[in-house]
């Protein structure tokens, strides 16, 4: 097994493949993206080592257009109907005993309708795994996890991944329910990030009641939404209209300001959330200007993208970030950066200013 196979969203395969191609080059390990299409993206190494040492060392939290990833074979193709099982079992003979058995498809409307035929091919995949000794007959969440996704009935890549540098979720998609009193589906976004980025251990002290916040670009309330349901104070700044009802909540006070011009009163504002239709630079350049001035403590924020050299865009961008926030003092900061399931044509960035 000598590639890395990595999940993305459909249409973001070449900045998915640009960026793997990038970060393999950073980690010494030569080799080159064999397929980019149809939500996922093949990145051959030239030995099963190599391919190991980026599925074990290479964080799937550092690439931003990767949703999930796992060391894979070739694609099998001609998978007999009468017995699919044994190629694949021949195909993971270099895995490791795995403690947990995932079926997928790459999230396109083709693939996705080959579900219902992943969901009943995993029973008895999952009992002649147990019988030959690639998986633990009781679930394991702390082993590696064993990949196999379909791309047709006949074709499928095989894999594993190792469950300290995996998605925990399917597919490396979370399921999030949209809360019907909420204004806007962008309410999904943030929710989503708070997930991903505060750890849970954490949640409880970085996303308690009582914390003050701001939301640039807030109408008509979709993020402010989540800071209400958490207990938080908000300061909504927008010169749109703010959903009544969290208006009524006594949590939120809207300023009919522009968002590039507003100073906070407070100045003990904890989270700065920002979902502006704007520029991304010119998005970054408030957020790094928010943050020299010590007026939050964590900030959540998109960033939209270009038609094209999205890859590019982005790390451009967050270079700059970086440098500008440390020639200004600031050293103790983490920046990071996700595609989320529930961004579209943006990502979204945390910048936490907590000290280590």
């Amino acid at each position: 097994m000598n590639n890395l196979f990595l999940y993305c969203r459909a249409g973001y395969e070449k900045d998915c493949a640009a960026e793997i191609q990038d970060v393999a080059n950073l980690f010494g390990v030569a080799g080159f993206v064999k397929a980019a299409k149809d939500a996922y993206v093949q990145f051959q190494c030239f030995t099963a080592e190599d391919a190991d040492r980026l599925g074990r060392e290479l964080s799937l939290e550092r690439l931003i257009f990767a949703r999930q990833m796992f060391v894979s074979s070739d694609l099998l193709t001609d998978l007999p109907v009468e017995d699919r099982i044994s190629p694949i079992i021949e195909a993971l003979a270099g895995a490791p005993k795995a403690g947990e058995l995932r079926v997928e498809t790459p999230d396109t409307n083709e693939a996705k309708e080959l579900l219902t035929f992943c969901r009943k091919f995993t029973v008895p995949l999952r009992q002649v795994l147990k019988q030959q000794g690639k998986l633990l007959a009781k679930e394991n969440y702390n082993r590696p996890i064993i990949h196999v996704c379909f791309l047709g009935s006949d074709k499928a890549f095989v894999g594993y991944s190792y469950s300290f540098n995996s998605s925990p979720y399917f597919m490396g998609i979370p399921r999030l329910k949209f809360p019907p009193a909420a204004p806007s589906r962008s309410t999904l976004k943030l929710d989503e990030a708070f997930i991903h980025f505060i750890p849970e251990d954490e949640a409880e002290q970085r996303l308690s009641g009582g914390l003050q916040a701001v939301d640039l670009g807030a109408c008509p309330g979709g993020w402010t939404y989540q800071l209400v349901r958490r207990g938080m104070f908000v300061s909504a700044i927008d010169n749109g209209p703010m959903q009544d009802e969290l208006m009524k909540s006594g949590q939120v006070t809207h300023f009919r300001e522009d968002g590039f011009r507003y100073e906070p009163k407070r100045k003990n504002v904890y989270w700065l959330v920002c979902d502006m239709v704007e520029k991304p630079s010119r998005v970054a350049e408030l957020v790094e200007q928010w943050a020299i001035k010590g007026w939050f403590q964590e900030a959540m924020f998109n960033l939209k993208l270009p038609m094209k050299s999205r890859y590019k865009e982005v790390s451009t961008i967050l270079g700059r970030m970086d440098t500008i926030l440390k020639e200004n003092g600031l050293h103790h900061f983490t920046l990071r950066c996700k595609h989320l399931y529930h961004d579209r044509d943006e990502v979204t960035v945390h910048l936490s200013l907590l000290k280590s």
